[in-house]
Order: structure tokens, then sequence, then C-alpha cells
């Protein structure tokens, strides 16, 4: 049987303090975690991974729709192209805060299943148009609609797991990503075959049946979607309750839900940690190559290891220099078999950091709106870049002379056969990401050293603690503190 978590204690300067257990009226010592935790894994995570392949597979539709002749129906050139990519970028990243805010606000299975509705539609609509006014207005429309699914994800599978589990959980999820990138060439093949029915060219029949299909998931979720712990409905109540305990020994003190208020938004707005982890956090969702069944084993190997020895920093500046490594032999070599060699050195090391870096932020966030706000600029961040990169990051192989080199639809054609300009800016984000990880780990082993010294002690009615000061809060108790200040809290510890 799993053990039962009926309290939680934290270390103060001033001594070990017990703290308000979670529903004291209800016993949960008949809980077997390991099968709860199993059964929480099958109803929230498999969907999940649905849900993110079709956003990842719709997203990059157009490359496909590009490759059966959709400029020249459509009679744009290839700067039309990139700028209709490039602007969907913009609400796609700016709304990702905002729609973190409305997934805690309102219930996942509403807000992530109408989000599915909506880009689906709009999806459909791009086998449609007939002009380029018509693809800018839908390509800014998706970005909207598709505006949250990754970080809302994210913020949700943080609202199941703890700190040290939510890294393999987020790798699982992400690695359906891999699946839709080696899939959607053949998929698209496929349904190009339809060129010409019901009038309309086989790009067209792309959009529309992949558009439809992600509609009807999106129905279908509204009755899939799980909510948050403490009202699931396939859990019975010491279910819930022991999960909520399980999460709050964990540091996750919102865990039993939390009231909005503007100070929790203005609290992520005003910590260094959001803004140091928009170049932690989402530099690797800039630098995907695909080598698709490779990158999804080393996600999910690294997701577990990660988890396993907690220590993010370490693993992310070990993966971020392979990654170096990888690109600078792919600027240099006219080798094939050599640069073939540092295609899979790259993926190996760029795919892990992103569901590794996602989870050290998450990880290092407490109170639900802050942290659903922090994830939302984190990561909107990083998509944001994709405005910029979308002109020149690769997404596929292909052979070039004599040399195996990454390149895609989105590489600058001036730029053959070597791309050193696309590879060159990777590898400028790999190494802000290397820097930007030491850097971030730093400050918050600073931070844990001052909390350790009792520099953040607040003032708690009725204890004594000689480090307890004014500045930092008067409460009536340590939990009060605890829900108030969320990882602010001086006993909250930072991982690194």
């Amino acid at each position: 049987m799993g053990t039962a978590i009926d309290h939680e204690s934290h270390s103060e300067s001033s001594g070990h303090h017990m703290t308000q257990v979670y529903r004291p009226d209800v016993d949960i010592s008949g809980v077997d975690e390991k099968k709860l935790m199993r059964r929480v894994d099958w109803h929230v995570i498999p969907w999940l991974a649905l849900l993110y392949l079709l956003n990842f597979l719709d997203r990059g539709s157009i490359g496909n729709a590009k490759l059966y002749h959709m400029e020249k129906d459509l009679g744009i050139n290839d700067n039309q192209y990139l700028i209709a990519l490039t602007l969907f970028f913009f609400p796609y990243s700016l709304f990702e805060p905002a729609s973190n805010v409305f997934l805690r606000r309102l219930k996942p299975s509403i807000w992530l299943s109408t989000m599915m509705v909506l880009w689906g539609i709009v999806m459909t609509l791009h086998g449609v148009i007939h002009d380029y006014g018509g693809l800018i207005t839908l390509r800014l429309l998706l970005g909207l609609a598709e505006a949250g699914m990754y970080p809302g994800i994210v913020f949700y599978i943080s609202s199941w797991y703890k700190r040290s589990e939510t890294g393999t959980k987020v790798a699982i999820f992400f690695s359906s990503a891999t699946v839709a990138g080696a899939f959607s060439g053949l998929l698209a093949a496929a349904i190009a075959n339809m060129d010409g029915i019901g009038g309309k060219p086989g790009w067209a029949w792309i959009f529309i049946l992949e558009g439809l299909a992600t509609v009807i998931i999106g129905v279908i979720s509204y009755f899939i979607i799980q909510d948050f712990p403490d009202t699931a409905k396939f859990l019975s109540e010491e279910e819930r309750v022991f999960i909520i305990r399980r999460l709050q020994s964990d540091n996750k003190f919102s865990a039993a839900g939390e009231k909005f208020h503007a100070k929790y938004v203005w609290s992520s707005l005003k910590d260094w940690k959001t803004w140091a982890a928009r170049f932690t956090a989402t530099k690797a969702n800039l630098l995907s190559v695909p080598v698709y069944a490779w990158g999804c084993l080393m996600t999910l190997v690294f997701g577990v290891f990660a988890d396993r020895l907690n220590k993010r920093c370490l693993v992310n500046v070990c993966l971020f220099g392979v990654g170096l490594v990888g690109y600078i032999i792919l600027i240099c070599s006219r080798t094939p078999a050599l640069s073939y060699f540092a295609v899979y050195l790259a993926i190996s090391a760029i795919y892990p950091t992103i569901p590794n870096s996602v989870a050290w932020v998450a990880g290092n966030v407490e109170g639900s709106y802050k942290r659903s706000v922090t994830l939302g600029m984190a990561i909107g961040f990083g998509n944001l870049n994709g405005a910029v990169t979308s002109n020149i990051v690769s997404s596929t192989l292909d052979l070039s002379g004599n040399a195996l080199i990454i390149s895609a639809t989105q590489y600058r054609a001036k730029d053959q056969p070597w791309y050193r300009l696309g590879h060159g800016i990777v590898l400028a984000y790999i190494g802000i990401g290397f820097f930007s990880s030491i850097i971030y780990a730093y400050f918050l082993h600073r931070e844990n050293l001052k909390r350790e010294r009792g520099e953040r002690d607040e003032v708690i009615d009725g204890i004594d603690n000689k480090n307890a000061r004014e500045y930092n809060g008067r409460y009536e108790s340590i939990e009060a503190a605890k829900i108030d200040k969320g990882d602010e809290w001086s006993g909250f510890r930072y991982s690194t």
C-alpha cells in the first residue's frame, strides 16, 4: 500500500512546525499510491499527447501544402509565404500568458477543448481561401486560436504531479510532436491524391481534412479531459484528498484551489525568475530538427533521467554542450557521413532540453495563477522568436550536393547548399541556452542560501523567530504565509 500523507512539515530557522492538513476529516490510509498514480497517468497523459500531436500537425500543414502548389494557386511568392509564416507567431505568443489564466479560472475540459474546436475551424477554412489576404487573415486567427495549448498542457500537468515527476510527463506528451513530424509528410502525400475532387486542389484538402479531424477531437475532448485534482470525476473523495496532500507535501500549496487575485499575475511579472525563464525554458523550442524517431526516444530517456537525478541545470548544460558540438560540426563539415552523425548528435541534445527546461521552470514557481502566467510568458517568448526563425530554421532532412544538411522550405534558398546562416543562428540560440541555464541556476542557488540563513523569514504570530522581519510579511500562521507568498515563502526551496 502507498504511504498516506497525513501531514507535512517544513523547516525554518526557528525549527520544525506542523502545518494544517488538507481535509483532516478524510481517512486516506486505504489509498494505494502506485495504483492511483498509474490511473491518473492513463486519464491525463495519453489524451494530452493526442491533442499536442494534432496541434503540431496542424501548425505545420502549411509547409506540406506549399509542396503541392499552394503558392502558385494563391498567386503569392516566397517572401509573401514567409510573411504569412511569421505573422502566425505574434498572436500565438502574445496570448499565451492570458490563455493560461483563463485555463485556471475555467475548467481545462472547457478551455482546451474550445481552443481545439476554434483552431480546427480556422484550419478547415484554409482550404477555401483564394488569395493572399485570406491566407494572412487565417494565419493570424490560427495563431490566436492555438495560443495557449502547449503552456496550458504543461501547466495542467504540473497541477497533477510532483516537481520530480513533471519532466517525465512533459517528455511523454512532447514526444508526440516527433510522431507528428514523421507522420505529417505521409498524411499530406496521401491526402494530396484527392487533387481535383470537389473542384479543389490537393493542398486545400490537406487543410480541410486535418481541420475537420481537429474539430471532431475537440468536441470529444469536452467529455474526455479531466479537470483539476480537487474536482476530477474519475477519483473518489479519498483519492482526491490523497493527491492534493501529496502535492502540498511537495510545496504545491495551491493544489486545493486558489482564488484569482490580480496580485498573483503581478507577482509573476515582477519575479526575476519569469524573465530569466524566458531564456532557459524556451530557446529549445526553436531548435527542433527532424530525425523524429531518435528525437522521440532521447526525449523520453532524458525526461526520466532528469526527474530521477533532479539536477536540471546539469542536464541542460550537458545537453546544450552536445548541441553546440553538433552544430559546429554541421557548419564546418563537408563530409556526408560526418554531417549525418552531427544531425543525430544535435537531435539527441536539443529535443530533451524542452521538457527538462519547462519542468524546471514549472517546479520553481508556486501559486497556480502565478505558475500559469510564468509558463505562458516563458513559452510564449520562445514562440515569438519563431517569427525570426521561421525564415531560417530547418525542419526536414535533405541531401544537397555531397553533404547531408538540415534544410527546409523555411531556409533561405540563397544560403544553399550549406545554409551556414541557419546553422549559425541555431548555434547562437544553443549558446544562449547554455549560459542562461548556468545563470538561472546560480541565482536560484543564491536565493536558497539566503533562505537557509533566515533572511527571508516572515513574522508568524505566536512563533518566536529571531530572524523574522516585518518587511518579509506578517501572517497569522505558516499556512497563511505559504498560500499568500507561494514560492516566495521562506520555507520554499528552488530546484537547481
